[in-house]
């Protein structure tokens, strides 16, 4: 396990004060006491147009990276890494590892889409469907990148998509912003949205599938007690089969009260998946925003791995309790704003989570 930037400064501090004698008034010992409390990790993102990817790095290590190759059916952030080094995504369908599921070929790394965007399915859509039935699909498509800087160890990202159908026309236009954040124990992105109808009304029937999505690693499911068959939108069945538990730990939280597979289907202002990947704590939380459309989001949150905040789903997701089937005139926009959080070492309670919720959402008005 690599030493983190806390680490190594304290290790020098002590060489410092054993080579120099160190007394209580030493100035040596008191500089690097300073240097200790300053240092924090630091961000690079570096743009590889050949890879077709923007990597982030933690102090030359990767965090994550965004990537928008032609080969995919929308553009996403994977793997995406504790400050440990552990991923916490699932590696297939781009590296699969021993014991993973190879279900839902969509569900890739951290994704935003939609089910149903004026009928058509940017959610379900990969290599996986039929050339025949492709019609019925949308595609994101980046269509420039803004801008990549870093200040103040915050890194940004700011990129323009392109929400397409098959015949090449714009539905959406879409101006994201990812927020890259780093301590010694916490991982933290930021993914601010906003859409723009583009050339004519376009309406998001409500749909379980969607909004902001994460697909995590196997350890981080829960265990699977039974054999699972899930249909999509289109009307698709997914074998889920049970799998071998040893070393499945994840377990949700939400915001109200629910635990486990009762979080599916339930508002919350954040969710909180635990587990344990080998000996390493792990929490990944997904904070809803106040200001967002259908604020408090449900969450289509699946027990087998899929950990995803739908605000715009309600009918689907509330047993037809509730409809939304939001809709933007043509050059009518929405904004999103969600965190995700990914804790490594000593795990919040509910209570420092619920802090930690409304610090970001009082900050980020």
């Amino acid at each position: 396990m690599r030493f983190t930037r806390f680490k190594t400064l304290c290790l020098l501090a002590s060489m410092a004060c054993i080579g120099a004698a160190c007394s209580s008034g030493n100035s040596q010992s008191n500089e690097m006491e300073e240097e200790m409390i300053e240092a924090k990790p630091k961000l690079e993102l570096i743009q590889n147009e050949a890879a077709q990817k923007v990597d982030v790095l933690v102090d030359g290590e990767l965090f994550t990276s965004f990537i928008y190759s032609d080969t995919l059916y929308k553009p996403v952030l994977y793997p995406i890494k504790t400050s440990q080094g552990t991923t916490i995504t699932r590696g297939w369908p781009f590296e699969p590892r021993p014991g993973e599921r190879f279900d839902h070929p969509h569900h890739v790394g951290l994704w935003f889409n939609y089910g149903d965007v004026n009928g058509l399915d940017f959610w379900n859509n990969s290599y996986a469907i039929p050339e025949a039935e492709k019609s019925k699909f949308g595609r994101i498509i980046l269509k420039k990148i803004n801008s990549i800087s870093v200040k103040d160890d915050v890194g940004e990202l700011a990129v323009t998509q392109e929400w397409k159908n098959q015949a090449g026309e714009t539905l959406l236009e879409e101006n994201t912003t990812f927020i890259f954040k780093a301590t010694d124990s916490d991982r933290i992105i930021e993914r601010i949205a906003t859409l723009t109808a583009n050339g004519q009304k376009v309406t998001f029937t409500d749909n379980k599938e969607g909004m902001l999505a994460l697909r995590v690693a196997r350890e981080l499911e829960h265990p699977s007690t039974k054999p699972e068959l899930f249909t999509d939108a289109s009307g698709k069945i997914t074998d889920v089969p049970t799998m071998n538990n040893e070393g499945i730990t994840g377990m949700y939280t939400s915001s109200n009260g629910k635990k486990g597979d009762d979080v599916w289907g339930t508002r919350g202002d954040w969710v909180d998946l635990e587990g344990k990947i080998g000996s390493e704590n792990i929490s990944v939380i997904i904070y809803d925003h106040p200001k967002n459309v259908g604020y408090p989001t449900y969450w289509h949150a699946r027990g087998y791995g899929l950990f995803a905040a739908n605000p715009l789903g309600q009918k689907a997701m509330s047993q037809g309790k509730e409809e939304l089937n939001y809709e933007l005139e043509d050059g009518e926009s929405m904004t999103f704003r969600f965190k995700v959080e990914i804790v490594s070492g000593e795990t919040p309670d509910v209570n420092e989570v619920e802090k930690r919720f409304e610090s970001w959402s009082k900050a980020s008005n």
